[in-house]
């Protein structure tokens, strides 16, 4: 009887039902806990963009709170680039207002693929010990080669001379496409010029090497082997610093600071 299909296949369709069941209760069970852990790991990238931990440094929760408290994090209408100090952007989920049409918008169309625009995008600021604002950190999203990459672009105060980048996720290719996670690729970030004189998005990710920062400010390194991502990359910044993204915010925050 053991030996017979029916016992096989009714052993084969309990033991399914059993694994089934082990791994959906595993999935609701873990799934604060990956929801948790997904959040940590983004203030780890917003701090690591504004410079203020290692990249790859990891920080017991204690300290990743006092560090993260440095930053003030505000709502920006993306249309009008004016702050929303009203609004709790504590509580804000940029992502789950993208997919709302009560709270977004059709993107026109761009070489970054983005689809949707939250009406209202989260910034931080680095605040100084003087009080004033040293580095604004912005979220970025735009499509590599085999999907969408997310992560941080941060700006020093004078919204054009880039502070750092990193990617918190994304689809790329290991060692092609996912370099933009190498350490020694981003820290050729820091230093370079995201606008040029006329105030128009000018960095590039070129397919070969650039110079230094001081004498080639509007180029970075490409990804060797990974010419899509690094042109993803390029797309990204253009869209973002453009004025369907940042744009006008960045003008807002540069105009006030001058009036200071």
């Amino acid at each position: 009887m053991r030996h017979s299909a029916i016992y096989t296949l009714g052993f084969s369709a309990a033991l399914c039902v059993a694994c089934a069941i082990m791994v959906s209760t595993s999935a609701v069970g873990l799934k604060d806990e990956q929801e948790a852990n997904k959040v940590l790991d983004r203030k780890l990238n917003v701090l690591e963009a504004a410079g203020l931990i290692e990249p790859g440094e990891k920080l017991p929760p204690e300290q990743l709170a006092e560090r993260f408290a440095k930053l003030e994090p505000i709502l920006v209408d993306l249309a009008t680039g004016n702050e929303i100090p009203e609004a709790d952007a504590e509580a804000f989920d940029q992502q789950r207002a993208k997919k709302d049409p009560a709270r977004s918008k059709l993107a026109p169309p761009n070489r970054s693929r983005v689809i949707r625009l939250p009406n209202r995008a989260m910034v931080y600021k680095v605040v100084g010990d003087s009080g004033g604002v040293d580095t604004l950190v912005l979220p970025i999203e735009g499509y590599g080669l085999w999907g969408t990459l997310y992560g941080y672009l941060a700006l020093d105060a004078d919204t054009t001379t880039v502070i750092g980048l990193t990617f918190y996720d994304h689809k790329e290719t290991p060692g092609l496409g996912g370099e933009v996670e190498n350490p020694r690729w981003k820290n050729k970030w820091a230093g370079r010029k995201v606008y040029d004189a006329e105030w128009r998005p000018a960095l590039t990710v070129l397919k070969g090497p650039a110079g230094p920062a001081d004498s080639d400010p509007y180029a970075v390194d490409g990804l060797s082997g990974a010419t899509i991502t690094s042109r993803g990359v390029t797309n990204m910044l253009d869209f973002w610093l453009g004025p369907n993204g940042f744009g006008p915010y960045l003008e807002s925050f540069r105009s006030e600071r001058s009036a200071a």
